[in-house]
């Protein structure tokens, strides 16, 4: 969540920056920060009884060890009236802690300036395009065709099993998807980045930290008998491994990898462009975390997808890098990038990854510190990104790869998977 502090200190910045998602926050800000002062009233009217109320039972203790009795007795009447006071006003801090809390949290990420204003996908800035969009046989097919016909994919087993958007992966088709997984661990560890395991369910603190909560609650599968949450991307638990942490300057950057299934009820989801690997309930992907500086999160962003871009080079699939525009960023990112694989098949472009700096909006409900060079403490940034999610990058390597005779396997990929082609 974006901090009181620089709310306060840059109000009409604020305002501004959130003009780049379409929302006027005027009002909302305004009735923030006049929730704040009054909180902050609050507290300091309640510090200073409890200050009073410590100094009479010393005053008390004094006037019976002196033998004023009487005027003691009349000081504890007046002690127990200020702490009958005190108790409701630490009921009254209590609801106005939570007021001041639920203003904040109701407010997204205030957008970097850079970041084009606009509302939808249609105001997003194409920054550059890299590849040359494959000339398919005449008989080429999408990749939900493809991978029945050559039985490495079986979408109605997955209805079976679960429901739509629940594909099984068969023979050469899993082999991929293990092939793939382990390209991308392989490159973000040369990369520096440090592999890590994780739960594949997360508490509600945990949702909460990383943004999704209660943002996201309707798109997030929940165990309700242990209240725990299916995660939708790795992000949730590698990020919130760093929740009540100091860090100290000489730790930074953390890079983190890893990867998980993801699950995601994509509720409201219908029609021809969710076909086949398009968009799923369950998917594989490998996940970046940085926690880093301040000062070095908008050159690590820079960094992180220039990183992916490499990925989809390597894999020999073209792409376009797209800068999002204010409204259609997630709800906790200061800029993102978002990145999509061309499916030749299909003759539409797939977001395969998106990039983002979320600045301190995540750290600040993590609680995710750092002791800098002055030996003060400071809310670190945190930044993530998919390298990548593997549905629609498999969706665009079965199209877009594919001859009279099956598909050809990218050559980076043949030591993992063993095979340089898929026939019929």
């Amino acid at each position: 969540m974006l901090q009181l502090t620089t709310i306060r200190q840059e109000t009409d910045t604020i305002i501004e920056r959130l003009k780049l998602r379409g929302i006027d926050a005027k009002d909302a800000i305004h009735a923030l920060l006049s929730a704040d002062e009054s909180n902050r009233k609050l507290r300091f009217e309640l510090e200073q009884n409890q200050a009073k109320a410590n100094q009479l039972a010393g005053e008390i203790g004094q006037l019976y060890k002196s033998g004023q009795r009487e005027l003691a007795d009349q000081k504890k009447v007046e002690s127990f009236n200020l702490k009958e006071l005190i108790k409701n006003q630490e009921e009254d801090l209590t609801l106005s802690d939570n007021k001041v809390r639920d203003l904040l949290v109701s407010l997204p990420n205030a957008p970097q300036l850079d970041v084009p204003a606009g509302k939808d996908a249609e105001d997003n800035q194409t920054v550059l395009e890299w590849g040359e969009h494959p000339q398919l046989h005449a008989e080429a097919k999408p990749h939900w065709e493809l991978a029945s016909e050559l039985g490495i994919i079986d979408f109605e087993l997955g209805v079976k099993i679960t429901g739509a958007g629940f594909p099984v992966y068969k023979g050469k088709g899993a082999i991929l998807q293990r092939a793939l997984i382990q390209f991308f661990l392989n490159e973000a560890g040369t990369e520096g980045y440090t592999e890590m395991q994780v739960p594949h369910l997360v508490n509600a603190d945990s949702g909460y930290g990383t943004g999704q909560l209660p943002d996201k609650e309707g798109q997030m599968y929940h165990a309700g008998l242990d209240d725990l949450y299916l995660i939708p991307t790795a992000e949730v638990p590698v990020t919130n491994l760093y929740r009540n942490t100091l860090l100290d300057h000489s730790q930074l950057p953390v890079k983190n990898t890893a990867y998980t299934p993801c699950f995601r009820r994509e509720a409201g989801s219908y029609g021809a462009h969710v076909r086949g690997l398009n968009r799923l309930h369950q998917f594989d992907k490998v996940e970046i975390v940085q926690i880093v500086k301040p000062q070095d999160s908008d050159q690590t962003l820079e960094q992180m997808q220039n990183y992916v871009q490499g990925l989809l080079q390597k894999l020999g699939l073209p792409y376009r890098l797209l800068l999002l525009c204010g409204g259609d960023m997630g709800f906790t990112s200061a800029k993102t990038y978002d990145l999509e694989v061309w499916s030749a098949a299909q003759e539409r472009w797939l977001e395969c990854s998106s990039v983002s700096n979320f600045e301190t909006f995540q750290t600040n409900r993590l609680k995710c510190r750092f002791r800098n060079e002055e030996g003060k403490t400071e809310l670190a940034h945190s930044l993530n990104g998919s390298a990548l999610a593997l549905p629609r990058i498999v969706a665009a390597l079965l199209e877009n790869n594919q001859d009279e005779k099956g598909i050809r396997i990218p050559d980076v990929l043949v030591p993992y998977t063993g095979f340089d082609r898929i026939d019929r």
